[in-house]
């Protein structure tokens, strides 16, 4: 036993010396597709359901339910990751499973960056999902912070009063942000925030009452800067920050203003804001093929340009001047380093 905990121990070390990332795990291939997909979550308002935009690979499992994802193109800071697998058809009447829909998939949320390496192990009676071993010690914490918010939603069941509700108000918003801010992580305090400031949660009220006096809101976007300084979850939540801000004082000064005027701002801001994220991360993402594309070689990405016109491998052959089976070698070789598993992924890649 100590043998295989000293092996394990050295790959790890390797792992992360490399600044590679290694994320393992298995499911119950009797319940579940055999295909697992990895999401990056920009958006921390977007940390439920499945969203096409967020996923950035997808591996299939081995007979055992066992899966891996592992490179090096993750980021070296700690950001929000999701693996997830489900039972949705890929079309249904007409539209795609990734449209945040499918009711029957199974997903965990962690925190990770570039050189982790995280096991996703089966727990008790063979559940999946529920328990996470890591070389990353914030890797966890949603976890952590998920069974804190069972224990919340048992206190508010248990009298339904409106003096229970407005005694767990206070009791659980300070429980809540003193314990992600005892977690020594931002990220995991978006979480938490994004959680209690929810505009369709009971608790939005409490919320917005609390910010006014409670001086945490700002020191945590004092610490997402310390920490986080360029990264959009600091700018979504100083963006959401301000604008709340503006909405209480503006309720404060004149309580008679129009609502439909503050919607309207609401909206403006919303549009503005979603634009903005949505530009930061196709620059990103136009960044990051940028730099993967450089790693191929000249005729590779001749044959990457071909790939993207839709020519099959013997147009390549005859417009290079090369075998089939060169072709093949070389596609192969693309498929490796662009992480993919087929024309039409390469093709999603680069939005062709």
């Amino acid at each position: 036993m100590r043998i295989i905990t000293l092996i394990f121990s050295l790959v790890l070390l390797s792992n992360t010396l490399n600044a590679q990332h290694v994320f393992n795990g298995n499911i119950d291939n009797d319940r579940w597709q055999n295909e697992v997909y990895l999401s990056v979550i920009e958006d921390y308002r977007k940390i439920s359901s499945i969203y096409d935009e967020q996923i950035i690979s997808k591996v299939s499992t081995d007979s055992t339910g066992f899966f891996q994802f592992s490179g090096n193109q993750l980021n070296p800071t700690n950001k929000i990751y999701k693996i997830h697998v489900d039972n949705c058809s890929t079309y249904s009447q007409g539209s795609n499973h990734f449209e945040g829909h499918c009711n029957d998939s199974k997903e965990i949320l962690f925190i990770a960056k570039g050189n982790d390496s995280i096991q996703f192990p089966l727990s008790f009676e063979d559940e999946m999902f529920c328990s996470i071993q890591s070389t990353n010690p914030k890797t966890s914490a949603f976890i952590k912070i998920d069974s804190l918010k069972e224990d919340m939603r048992f206190a508010y069941s248990e009298y339904r009063s409106e003096a229970n509700r407005k005694l767990n108000n206070k009791k659980w918003f300070k429980t809540l942000q003193d314990y992600g801010k005892n977690l020594n992580e931002p990220i995991a305090e978006l979480y938490i925030y994004s959680f209690l400031s929810d505009r369709s949660n009971s608790l939005h009220e409490y919320y917005l009452e609390d910010l006014k006096n409670n001086p945490y809101y700002n020191n945590l976007l004092i610490r997402l800067k310390e920490t986080y300084p360029d990264a959009l979850y600091t700018k979504q939540y100083e963006a959401e920050l301000t604008s709340d801000k503006y909405i209480i004082s503006t309720t404060t000064k004149d309580a008679n203003i129009p609502w439909h005027y503050v919607l309207i701002l609401l909206l403006v801001l919303s549009v503005l804001g979603n634009l903005y994220f949505w530009l930061s991360i196709k620059k990103q993402k136009s960044k990051k093929l940028s730099v993967v594309k450089e790693q191929l070689t000249k005729q590779e990405q001749n044959i990457l340009n071909l790939l993207l016109d839709s020519k099959t491998n013997k147009d390549i052959a005859e417009a290079l001047f090369v075998s089939v089976s060169t072709v093949k070698t070389h596609v192969n070789n693309i498929y490796k380093k662009l992480n993919v598993q087929s024309r039409d992924e390469v093709k999603s890649l680069f939005n062709k």
